[in-house]
């Protein structure tokens, strides 16, 4: 029996490429479908790669017929939730119409199963603590709108086409491959922690904390930080999840909250840089607390984060920084 064939959308992205990493590594076969829009050639690192849009439907029709995946990761979207809620017209066409598309094309092709990353974006403000996959959802930005539709759509898909699905909801993946040669270059660097490395290193003049007049402990959001690394493997699991037949939604987080402050304070130990910080006025669509509880994934699929300790996360993600000062572009081998 040969190598399961993976089809992996946006898989040359920050959490596809990962994953990518990690389906080679544990004998799959994937094959990598990325307009390069956001993402980046050179963080493909095997696999068959086909540039293409998933709105294409075409060119998926073509890849599906040529390469015949078992299964589908789906990564391809638009992700910067504050943008999203001055272009929501984008979001619901790239992450509402474009997976619609990719869905029917699958269908046509008689493929079956797949994994989507979602959001935790889908809980907006939580009505609980860390939150888990029954809480009410009620997103406060158009991204998180898109991938709750979306999820619905899976499901609506499951009871009329027999689809399976897993979604995996994340929370703030962050961190770079502990072998040095993947990490974060988004196009968008809007993530925390990499602007605070941008900022530790110069690349920005400061950093902006939006918002210090939560009601959290210093005023400033928390989050849940998960090594990229833990949701790549989490990738897997859900991969065989779908070989039993059966659909799920798992919430992926490491169940500790930390603070932008807090967050600020590691960068600063570990790069040993003190931060220009600058305190603006909250962003539209941003909760106060996102903490997960993952102990579902981890009691059915048996999921262990290795990684996702903030220390560990921060110095993964400075390694990168260091030796890749722009990115993919141009790097020190």
């Amino acid at each position: 029996m040969g190598k399961k064939k993976v089809l992996v959308t946006g898989g040359a992205g920050y959490i596809g490429s990962h994953t990518v990493e990690c389906l080679l590594a544990e004998g799959y076969s994937p094959i990598i479908v990325d307009d390069l829009s956001s993402g980046h050639k050179e963080a493909v690192v095997g696999g068959e790669f086909v540039k293409a849009n998933i709105g294409d439907k075409k060119a998926m029709d073509e890849i599906f017929k040529k390469y015949k995946p078992d299964s589908v990761i789906h990564f391809a979207g638009f992700i910067e939730a504050g943008e999203s809620m001055n272009r929501p017209k984008d979001f619901f066409a790239n992450n509402v119409v474009c997976g619609l598309n990719l869905l029917d094309v699958m269908l046509e092709n008689g493929v079956k199963k797949i994994v989507f990353s979602s959001s935790a974006g889908v809980y907006g403000e939580p009505e609980q603590v860390p939150i888990t996959e029954n809480c009410s959802k009620k997103p406060t930005n158009v991204y998180g709108l898109t991938k709750l539709i979306f999820e619905q759509v899976l499901e609506s898909y499951k009871n009329a086409y027999g689809l399976t699905y897993v979604a995996l909801r994340y929370f703030n993946a962050a961190g770079a491959d502990p072998k040095g040669k993947l990490g974060a270059d988004h196009k968008h660097k809007t993530h925390l922690i990499t602007r605070a490395l941008l900022a530790a290193v110069g690349k920005i003049p400061h950093l902006d904390v939006f918002g210090t007049d939560y009601p959290t402990k210093d005023g400033t959001c928390i989050r849940d930080y998960i090594h990229v690394n833990d949701l790549a493997n989490a990738h897997i699991l859900a991969l065989n999840k779908l070989e039993s037949g059966e659909s799920a939604i798992y919430n992926l987080g490491s169940e500790k909250g930390f603070s932008v402050k807090e967050i600020i304070n590691v960068v600063e130990e570990t790069t040993g840089k003190k931060l220009n910080v600058v305190l603006s006025p909250r962003r539209a669509g941003d909760s106060a607390v996102l903490v997960a509880s993952s102990e579902k994934i981890r009691n059915e699929l048996g999921w262990q984060p290795k990684y996702s300790d903030i220390h560990t996360i921060v110095k993964t993600a400075w390694d990168w920084q260091k030796s890749h000062p722009e990115g993919y572009a141009k790097y020190i081998r």
